[in-house]
């Protein structure tokens, strides 16, 4: 009888502790790609794992610096920090984290497949001082590397050696690990199960060494790339919070009672790019020769996008139309500087004659279609527009899952991107989509090849100065240098689009990244 009696207790508190469990049901329009945070330096991608790993210096709500595993950071010299890490802590297999998580963790950030190599370019050395202590040896000063590791998702280096993930998913080549589809970090949530391009499932790591603010236990994630299907599911209640609400439906979403829609300026710029490097183009009927070399050509493609259009229509002016590759809100953001070329088609029809194209060309151009706000859907209009100057533009708009792994490759003629600056700052722009690539990470997402060597010398020593006055000007010349080159053409800035519950608190922040220990579900 007494054995009964307490089987039965224990079932009633089981029964109770599952009935008070919450969980919050999330839809975005793509999947993560991959579990492993050092495969891809995208926003939703840092988003999710950043709920599983942690970095060594974190954000709060309102984009300042803040300790995670590291409790204290200080620069020891110009060119060396000391970083004095948490105690305590545990990954979620158990395993204590140490200052040897900390050295592979940036060895494997650097490495060979890893997306994240701009964030560790300036790193000389990294040395273990203690289990609890670790110093970074910069190459020139680099009084912003704090801010260079809020992304940089430190990993087990046991897990990794007994997986034999030791490097990262290469998305370019297709070579898969177990940490694309396993994870073991030290965050708030551990992934329980992981579907791709279906579901994938957090569940409360109640090991945390930290509070959680928010009262979510488990997170089901389902990318539902169709539009209306997405708002559907939002407004009979099988989803909870869903991103982006497309921008036809947003009014609907807010009349409808029930829910919310939070908006906000984002950090991103969408631009385009264009092989400037090749001789000839991959993908065009232009043959011995690369017309996108000719400035005038550049500046051609450029005038003939009738950008105020595309922000009315297109975007149902939820977009703020850019001359800069960064925005307002981004650190060194050049207001007096922000001054698009004018929509001229006519004088962009001359331009090509003038550079030997009076009857135009036909050039492949690459777009995701589930990635931004109406990306498809600006592609169409920019090949619209091109195609009043003759040019052909021949479109291939895909699935995210498909698209980064081309372009990263750089398998591409023209193509549709958007930045974020993770450290919120001009330099982290310049350094890895406006100069020069290199095989340190500079320059990694300049995927056209894009380059100036002046603008490289600016960028290497916006770096490492520590004066802001002077900091500045270069910042401004190097601007002036890639606007003069027409090295990209910037369209807009995006403005965030999150649809919720009314019973769903989130917080949003302007570089899109939804923390699930910030969610709190109401009567719950």
């Amino acid at each position: 009888m007494k054995l009964h009696t307490t089987l039965l207790a224990a079932a009633i508190a089981l029964a109770c502790g599952a009935s008070q469990a919450v969980s919050l049901r999330v839809a975005n329009a793509g999947d993560v790609q991959s579990m492993d945070p050092h495969s891809l330096n995208e926003s939703l991608q840092l988003s999710f794992t950043g709920s599983v790993y942690e970095p060594l210096v974190g954000r709060d709500k309102k984009m300042g610096l803040v300790p995670m595993l590291a409790t204290k950071w200080t620069q020891k010299s110009p060119t060396l920090w000391r970083f004095e890490l948490r105690r305590n802590v545990k990954f979620h297999d158990g395993t204590p984290f140490t200052a040897d998580d900390v050295i592979f963790t940036f060895k494997r950030a650097a490495g060979e497949g890893s997306d994240m190599k701009g964030y560790t370019a300036s790193f000389k050395d990294t040395r273990k001082i203690d289990d609890y202590t670790v110093e970074v040896e910069t190459s020139a000063p680099n009084p912003i590397l704090p801010d260079l590791l809020t992304s940089l998702w430190i990993m087990s280096k046991k897990w990794c050696e007994d997986n034999k993930a030791e490097r990262p998913v290469d998305r370019r080549k297709g070579i898969e690990n177990v940490a694309s589809f396993k994870a073991n970090g030290t965050g708030p949530y551990r992934l329980k199960e992981r579907q791709p391009s279906t579901r994938t499932v957090l569940v409360r790591n109640f090991n945390y060494w930290d509070k959680v603010e928010g009262n979510v236990d488990e997170v089901v994630f389902t990318p539902i790339g169709n539009d209306a299907t997405r708002v559907a599911a939002l407004l009979s209640g099988e989803i909870d919070v869903m991103e982006p609400v497309p921008l036809q439906d947003v009014e609907r979403v807010k009349s409808s009672g029930n829910f919310n829609v939070l908006q906000g300026p984002e950090l991103r710029t969408i631009f385009l790019g264009m092989d400037q490097k090749r001789d000839e183009l991959l993908f065009s009927n232009i043959k011995g020769k690369n017309p996108f070399k000719d400035k005038r050509v550049r500046q051609a493609f450029y005038q003939a996008i009738d950008i105020e259009a595309i922000k009315s229509r297109v975007m149902r002016n939820a977009s703020t139309p850019t001359a800069l590759m960064i925005g307002p809100g981004v650190r060194s953001f050049q207001a007096d500087m922000n001054k698009r070329l004018p929509y001229d088609p006519e004088g962009a029809k001359k331009l090509m004659a003038e550079a030997g194209y009076p009857n135009g060309f036909e050039v492949a151009m690459n777009c995701p279609n589930d990635r931004y706000v109406n990306d498809g859907a600006i592609c169409q209009a920019v090949a619209a527009n091109l195609a009043r100057i003759g040019v052909k533009i021949n479109l291939q708009a895909e699935t995210k899952v498909t698209y980064f792994p081309k372009i990263l490759r750089r398998d591409t003629s023209f193509y549709l991107l958007g930045w974020t600056p993770t450290t919120s700052d001009a330099h982290d722009t310049m350094t890895n989509i406006m100069a020069t690539p290199n095989d340190k990470g500079q320059g990694q997402f300049n995927l056209g090849s894009y380059s100036n060597p002046k603008f490289d010398e600016l960028t290497l020593k916006v770096q490492s100065e520590t004066d802001d006055k002077k900091r500045n000007e270069m910042i401004r010349e190097a601007f002036k240098i890639h606007q003069d080159d027409i090295g990209h053409i910037p369209l807009h800035q995006q403005a965030l689009a999150w649809g919720l519950n009314k019973k769903v608190d989130v917080v949003q922040l302007p570089d899109n990244r939804m923390f699930f220990k910030w969610i709190t579900v109401k009567g719950k």
